[in-house]
């Protein structure tokens, strides 16, 4: 059946304007009914591509009004031209089948055709709600060349049907226009991929970075990206040149869309590495809208300066940053942003609205607890030990314990001497961790954005290196976070020997399960033993390890992406691979080549599939007849929105992110929701990322659907009949 568009009653829209730095909670927890009754049969869902949507147009209203006088039946019934109820069995893993099952072969991704690569991302680029995914290898300085396999660096794949009606990803690059140049042959780097709609015309486009190094100097033709997008998911790029100037050609290891002033343009936030170059700051860039960005970071309070011992200590020096991040800790309706750093260094949170006064960003990283975590007993690292054996007198070293390990073979290990400076790896600067990532996620259903921090720690080094954790948001208007060791959280993992390294590089925080609870999965890359680890939130709120007869069995997992890639409710993974390390013994477990594996999610493939949820994609543009100024403009792919779903008497919230983390995650710019045991959703609110930060209801929409949701509209159900 062709997919069509459905559309249901009336929503709810208000306009809600916050004094500069406010933070005013807007999602309450309704305690409403909800449940599952008897099963239905579920509305077909089409393999192939779907048709344009149809959208209908809504009236905008005043604070807690009806949406008009529309016709009595559809204010008596709420799901009034909405597709038919659906109940599933109730949510949750069986604790005995398989959750994910290698499916890369099903999808195309086998032979010597193969894409490699070791990052990914995830973004509907052709409109029709099923994502494409974006694959990049770790090549520096060098030209991809699309048309040989062996020189693919930068793969589009398009997620299609094939003559048989059976779903796979193809290489669409070269049609796609994404790696065009701006001269001479090849494809131009793309080592960072994010997308969002830059020049808000219903659209994705996509932010290529590229990473580059003072040995590695690449064409001098070849920037940092903007590519718009025709609709179709052909690319062109924006402008004459890059339009971030001399910061377009600098090593790039991060980037976020983020509308940091609210005025319906997105905005781009970068993280630069020092490797190979003087130490450098991370940027924000403010759009026009037509792809054009300004450096505003000087202006907006997000200045760093070169380290010194002083500004190492304070905080304000250039950080190696590792990845970069915006959500709204404190709910206040202006996003925040955030660094994460490698080295050790602190982790970096900027709170948006001016708190105090003065520029737009106020430095909260200290206040706020976000810049590491609160074990810093340098006695615990193991060169500290070595150390203070041989150097009894050096400073502190009379408290330091009796090594726990052999001295000289630790020595030897690393080149003749230990991995320890007794002047500085004492101070606060060097006791965070080597964070590669964080994502912010409500975990424990408060209303209150936490976070997952993935870090790479070594074990010579110790518990002062923060390890991957969870940080509770215990709330305020400088939100506190509290760090939560892996030991209370469920997150710590026994390794075979002594000596180890977690190298967790990427990771993704959603429902794998459906019940209802978010869950964690780490790509934990490059390191002998490291894989993907996936852990299941029980009810208690703990984690649990998914056991390995049931966990996807994917050694040297790099980068990741969560979505739902054949559209049956549940969400799939999209893993690269690492050869890094590879050499020697230590190589037992490598890959064969950089292969990119889809991990398909087992509860709703198939008959008899288990687990309720809901999908939204919102659209920021004002519906046909509303007023783009009603609230301020609000961007097109709604990046910042925060959206409140209640279900079953379970309230849980998601902001639509516009990437984060190492070198460009992203999971697409749909939000998915798991539901548990409860087939109906009895509200939906959404808080616009605009000036006004305005506010829209819709008091139900149909479970088990994907539900598109424009600015001032009903909702519409592109996957199921039309009414």
């Amino acid at each position: 059946m062709a997919r069509g568009t459905a559309t249901m009653g009336p929503t709810i829209e208000t306009g809600m304007s916050r004094a500069i730095g406010g933070a005013i909670g807007l999602f309450g927890l309704w305690a409403l009914s909800g449940g599952c009754a008897e099963a239905t049969t579920a509305a077909p869902v089409d393999s192939g591509a779907g048709a344009a949507d149809r959208q209908r147009g809504g009236e905008v209203v005043g604070d807690s009004e009806s949406s008009g006088d529309g016709d009595a039946d559809a204010q008596t019934d709420p799901f009034a031209g909405a597709p038919p109820r659906v109940c599933h069995a109730a949510g949750g893993w069986d604790g005995k089948s398989a959750l994910f099952v290698d499916a890369s072969a099903e999808f195309g991704l086998d032979g010597p055709q193969r894409p490699l690569g070791i990052r990914v991302s995830a973004l509907d680029l052709d409109g029709d709600h099923l994502p494409e995914v974006l694959v990049r290898r770790n090549v520096v300085g060098v030209r991809s060349d699309p048309k040989d396999p062996a020189l693919r660096h930068v793969v589009l794949l398009r997620n299609t049907v094939d003559a048989k009606g059976q779903r796979k990803l193809v290489d669409d690059t070269v049609a796609s226009g994404l790696l065009q140049t701006r001269g001479g042959a090849g494809g131009r780097p793309c080592q960072i991929a994010i997308g969002g709609d830059v020049d808000n015309d219903g659209d994705v486009d996509v932010f290529c970075g590229m990473y580059l190094v003072a040995d590695k100097p690449g064409d001098p033709l070849d920037h940092s990206e903007w590519l718009a997008n025709d609709g179709s998911g052909v690319f062109t790029l924006l402008g004459k040149t890059s339009p971030l100037g001399a910061a377009a050609r600098r090593a790039l290891t991060s980037a976020t869309l983020v509308d940091h002033d609210r005025d319906g343009r997105l905005d781009l936030w970068l993280g630069y590495s020092t490797w190979g170059q003087a130490a450098t700051a991370d940027l924000l860039f403010a759009g026009d809208g037509d792809g054009g960005f300004v450096d505003v970071s000087a202006s907006e309070g997000l200045s760093t300066v070169a380290p010194t011992q002083k500004s190492l200590a304070d905080g304000t020096a250039h950080r190696n940053t590792w990845g970069t991040g915006a959500c709204d800790f404190n709910d206040d309706g202006h996003p925040d942003l955030y660094t994460t750093s490698y080295g050790r260094y602190f982790n970096g949170l900027w709170l948006g609205g001016g708190v105090g006064g003065g520029s737009r960003y106020s430095d909260v990283m200290f206040a706020s607890g976000f810049s590491r975590d609160d074990d810093d007993d340098w006695r615990s690292n193991w060169n500290a030990q070595c150390y203070c054996q041989e150097n009894p007198k050096a400073s502190d070293c009379d408290t330091c314990p009796t090594p726990q390990v052999n001295c000289p073979q630790l020595k030897a290990a690393f080149g003749g001497q230990y991995r320890w400076n007794h002047a500085t790896d004492r101070q606060p600067w060097r006791l965070g961790g080597t964070t590669a990532g964080l994502q912010c996620a409500d975990l424990d259903r408060d209303g209150r954005l936490d976070a997952v921090q993935w870090n790479i720690v070594h074990s010579d080094v110790g518990p002062s290196s923060d390890p991957t954790h969870i940080m509770r948001n215990k709330g305020g208007e400088v939100p506190v976070f509290a760090h939560i060791p892996p030991a209370e959280s469920g997150l710590q993992r026994s390794w075979p020997s002594l000596s180890w390294n977690e190298g967790d590089i990427s990771g993704a925080v959603a429902d794998l399960d459906l019940d209802g609870r978010l869950d964690l999965v780490i790509a934990s890359s490059d390191y002998p033993g490291t894989r993907l680890f996936v852990w299941l939130q029980q009810p208690n709120g703990a984690f649990a390890a998914l056991p390995s007869s049931a966990a996807p069995d994917h050694p040297r997992a790099a980068g990741l992406s969560v979505v739902d890639l054949d559209g049956d409710g549940d969400l799939d993974l999209v893993v690269g691979s690492s050869r890094a390390r590879c050499g020697g013994e230590s190589g037992a477990d490598c890959p064969p080549d950089e292969r990119v594996r889809i991990w398909r999610n087992t509860l709703r493939h198939g008959e008899g599939g288990r687990g309720n949820w809901l999908a939204i994609a919102l659209d920021g543009r004002a519906a046909d007849g509303g007023s783009p100024d009603s609230g301020g403009e609000t961007n097109a792919s709604a990046i910042g929105a925060r959206v409140e779903v209640v279900a079953g008497g379970v309230t849980q919230i998601q902001e639509v992110g516009g990437g984060y983390g190492h070198f460009g995650q992203q999971n697409g710019l749909t939000l998915h929701f798991g539901l548990g045991d409860a087939c109906d959703v009895e509200r939906v609110r959404v808080r616009w990322p605009n000036a006004a930060a305005t506010v829209q209801e819709v008091p139900a929409v149909r479970a088990n659907q994907l539900v598109r949701l424009r600015r001032g509209a009903q909702p519409a159900y592109p996957w199921a009949p039309g009414p």
